[in-house]
């Protein structure tokens, strides 16, 4: 055994509660080098009379990626404390591993042995339930409809015009109370709005005022309306928080821009040089990246905190919003999204709150900041591998476990998995214009762990490259709307709402290999068990699966196949998929 490759540590997500009675413990081998890994529990105040006090438990592979093997087993301790190690054996040798490291004998009890020292339920990482079953749409308000014509900003463009980075259409929150029933009949249950707070921009990430909807979008009030439409329809809504940065408008950095350091408000930014200004392309002050007009805010500064929570507890409890998603999160100190966690769940504790991040996530999801972050690290494996075809199926499935064995299972059943978004370019223009591998991308999307969102327009196949090209209006005309990739999206958006499974059953790949793009995986829970096998290659497949006994259900011909535990035949057509349920 290659131990170098062997990881545990006792927090985080390799041991963690799953809920008030359940601990998850998880260790990391290298791939293909362990045939069996036990672990072995017990109480730390019983476990010393010796091993016989101890519970094994034969621990599972639940993911592999192209370096390791991740097991995990499910432990249920009496008293809600647990001491355990491992015992991990290969073809030729075992070797137990505890908190000190390796060695050959039976550990004594239980001063070596790694613990988790009391399952407490306040520690209990627990997301909105709600959030499982969610599909979102996520909405840039500017160019969803235009609802109300006498609140278009100045210079308005007609609807459907080239987007640039300044230009306007006249989208508001009128218009997407127009078009609710859009939403109701595709399936979707919650919506993500891009900012709707007073600024000077068409996208709004540079607030002016964050009492307060941009006149350009409607009122307060009409914000109210739009929420109680939403809520009648069964639809939840997020709006965005920034609360990294501010506009260059926004009242107390103008004092800090007008008066310097005789500003009451200057320890508001972090200044590093008055007067603020831009030397070499290089603000004198922190900003988002590197722009002027976007200052950054002290989240550590008193006021400013109490600010910005007073802001965040206001539209939750005046208006009813049911989340937040927080823009550019992993740049703002970690003990204000604490106090933010807290000021947003004592309002409501099914509030929805989650992190911007393009990246790995775990020290924001330990259950005292987010419930879930955006999952770009999928939509790039998703790109991979359905846009753009440059992995195989083995590393397709090798990509999609690594990012599952990243977190908790309760973080990976809400994580935020998105396909395209106001940041990237249209999913459409990415497939080069080729709706079957959208399709297939959507496919996998709405029937895999974690909650969906689409971005307006993809389900009547609008395009788009990068920013501001992808910001285009939503098309309402029917006749130039791709009905039958409408069709599409409902049809699998009510798949998923219809089959439990795919919303918070297991996920496990059945079939994924080198050198080929057709993938097989299985949802399954107590009422369900959905078998789902895709195509993603230019030509007709075969392919072997092992179903278990019992007949299943082709969901899209409707024939039906009959398995006796053993290997079936399963064909699929070029660029498509089919789908088993029993």
């Amino acid at each position: 055994m290659l131990l170098e490759a062997i990881y545990h540590r006792p927090k985080q997500n390799w041991a963690y509660a799953y809920d008030c009675k359940t601990i998850h413990v998880r260790i990391r081998t290298k791939k293909d080098d362990v045939k069996r890994v036990t672990v072995y529990y017990g109480d730390k105040f019983e476990c010393w009379e010796g091993m016989e006090k101890t519970t094994p438990i034969s621990m599972t592979r639940l993911y592999q990626d192209d370096l390791f093997d991740y097991w995990q087993a499910e432990t249920v301790p009496t008293f809600r404390r647990l001491a355990y190690v491992f015992k991990l054996e290969a073809a030729t040798e075992e070797i137990w591993m505890t908190e000190r490291g390796f060695q050959k004998d039976v550990p004594t009890p239980t001063k070596s042995w790694f613990e988790y020292p009391f399952l407490n339920p306040a520690d209990v990482f627990t997301p909105p339930a709600w959030v499982k079953d969610a599909v979102f749409y996520q909405i840039f308000p500017e160019r969803f409809a235009n609802g109300d014509t006498s609140n278009d900003p100045e210079g308005v463009q007609s609807w459907g015009g080239e987007p640039t980075p300044d230009n306007y259409f006249g989208g508001d929150l009128q218009g997407v109370i127009d078009h609710l029933d859009h939403l109701v009949k595709l399936g979707v249950t919650a919506i993500y709005f891009t900012p709707i707070f007073a600024a000077t921009t068409n996208h709004k990430y540079d607030t002016k005022d964050y009492m307060k909807v941009d006149p350009h979008f409607g009122s307060n009030d009409k914000l109210k309306e739009l929420v109680d439409a939403c809520h009648r329809r069964g639809i939840r809504v997020l709006l965005d928080a920034v609360f990294n940065h501010c506009g260059y408008t926004f009242e107390p950095y103008v004092d800090v821009l007008e008066k310097g350091e005789a500003s009451i408000y200057k320890d508001w930014f972090h200044v590093r040089q008055f007067p603020l200004t831009v030397i070499d392309g290089i603000p004198t002050f922190d900003t988002f990246a590197f722009t002027p007009m976007m200052p950054k805010l002290n989240t550590e500064q008193p006021a400013v905190k109490q600010y910005l929570l007073e802001v965040a507890r206001y539209w939750i409890e005046e208006v009813g919003i049911d989340g937040w998603r927080l823009d550019v999160a992993n740049e703002v100190d970690h003990q204000f999204w604490r106090e933010f966690r807290q000021t947003v769940k004592a309002v409501n504790p099914e509030a929805y709150i989650l992190g911007e991040m393009f990246h790995e996530g775990m020290m924001w999801l330990q259950g005292d900041q987010f419930d879930a972050v955006m999952n770009y690290p999928f939509t790039y494996a998703m790109h991979d591998f359905f846009a753009d075809s440059n992995i195989d199926g083995l590393q397709f499935k090798q990509a999609i476990e690594h990012q599952l064995a990243l977190y908790p299972q309760q973080a990976n059943e809400v994580m935020f998995n998105l396909l395209d978004s106001h940041d990237t370019a249209r999913l459409l223009t990415l497939c080069g214009g080729d709706k079957r591998k959208l399709k297939l991308a959507s496919l996998f999307q709405l029937t895999f762990l974690g909650t969906p969102c689409i971005y307006y327009g993809d389900e009547v196949g609008l395009d788009g490259g990068n920013d501001p090209d992808c910001r285009k209006c939503m098309e309402w005309d029917e006749t130039k709307q791709d009905q039958e990739l409408l069709q599409h999206y409902k049809d699998t958006i009510a798949l998923r709402h219809k089959y439990t499974a795919l919303r918070a059953g297991s996920f496990r790949f059945l079939y994924a290999k080198e050198n080929d793009r057709v993938i097989a995986y299985e949802r399954a829970d107590e009422q369900h068990h959905v078998i789902v096998v895709l195509n993603n290659s230019p030509r007709r497949r075969t392919i072997q699966l092992l179903l278990t006994a019992g007949e299943w259900l082709n969901e899209v011909s409707g024939t039906s196949i009959v398995a006796q535990n053993s290997k079936v035949s399963i064909s699929v057509e070029a660029m498509s998929a089919i789908i088993l349920r029993r």
